[in-house]
């Protein structure tokens, strides 16, 4: 038994198989919709969210995990004699990250270490798969930080959404443009630059988006023979079985992980949202 505890908080859409497997504390975050909040990936499925998302008239609200709510779990952690890595989605997206920072600082333990992944769904959950791995084989806190740092800024995300509808009313996509791009079936192939969302390309019609989103891959990421790739999908698993038949095929990575995107970040990008995850070259 690993003397680490891993907590990572919903963002980072860490599927539940691996959580369950390496014992990591996931800290959810809040919905807020107009008939009643609900904490990310406990209160409702993510079928359901996603049914209430795309009948609500307006885009619900997200809350960042309150400094006290960590507090609590840290405390857990360190009564049972651990150390504690808290490793949070990117904090230019929200302020759970400082969330921990406050409830480490409260705490004045040097036994806590909270890091900040300047990523998005699994781009962040990659972080806490392999701290958790580390951890399981007995590393020390140290040693896992030392790896964590190396990766921040070459976990790449390339992700597409199904329709514009929701970058728009997130206000995170000009509405006239929003406009052109669903006229004209504009399919805009996006990443995570610096923990903020970017554009990376556009192709016209969604049957092509696989292709390129795959294109792009191979171009940044190299030889996938020996690394691992993850598939992130909003509400939509046939789509994510049909990328990964086509990643096994075209660039045989080592492993692939498929999971699904949880209601903070499926808030803004919207059901049918696809998305890798890999080490850039």
């Amino acid at each position: 038994m690993s003397n680490i505890q891993i907590v990572t908080d919903s963002m980072t859409d860490v599927p539940r198989y691996l959580v369950e497997k390496y014992n990591i504390i996931v800290v959810p975050l809040t919905i807020h919709f107009d008939e009643g909040e609900y904490r990310d990936g406990v209160d409702l499925s993510y079928e359901d969210f996603y049914n209430k998302l795309t009948k609500s008239q307006e885009l619900p609200k997200t809350s960042q995990v309150s400094p006290s709510t960590f507090l609590k779990v840290f405390q857990g952690a360190l009564k049972q004699g651990k150390e504690v890595i808290c490793i949070n989605g990117s904090s230019r997206a929200s302020g759970t990250y400082q969330g921990a920072m406050m409830a480490k600082n409260e705490l004045e333990s040097d036994n806590i270490h909270v890091f900040d992944t300047m990523a998005l769904s699994f781009g962040g959950g990659f972080f806490v798969y392999e701290a958790a791995k580390m951890a399981r084989e007995g590393r020390s806190r140290k040693e896992i930080m030392k790896v964590l740092e190396r990766m921040k800024f070459k976990v790449d995300h390339i992700f597409t959404v199904d329709t514009l509808e929701y970058l728009k009313k997130g206000g995170r996509l000009n509405p006239m443009k929003a406009a052109i791009a669903t006229v004209l079936n504009v399919k805009p192939v996006l990443t995570v630059e610096e923990g903020l969302v970017e554009p990376l390309d556009k192709i016209r019609g969604s049957k092509k988006v696989i292709g390129k989103m795959i294109d792009l891959a191979k171009e940044r990421g190299g030889d996938f023979s020996n690394k691992v790739i993850a598939i992130a999908h909003a509400n939509n698993f046939q789509r994510a079985t049909e990328l990964k038949e086509i990643i096994i095929e075209s660039v045989s990575p080592k492993e692939i992980i498929i999971t699904e995107i949880g209601c903070t970040v499926g808030t803004h990008a919207g059901p049918g949202t696809l998305a890798l995850f890999y080490y850039r070259i």
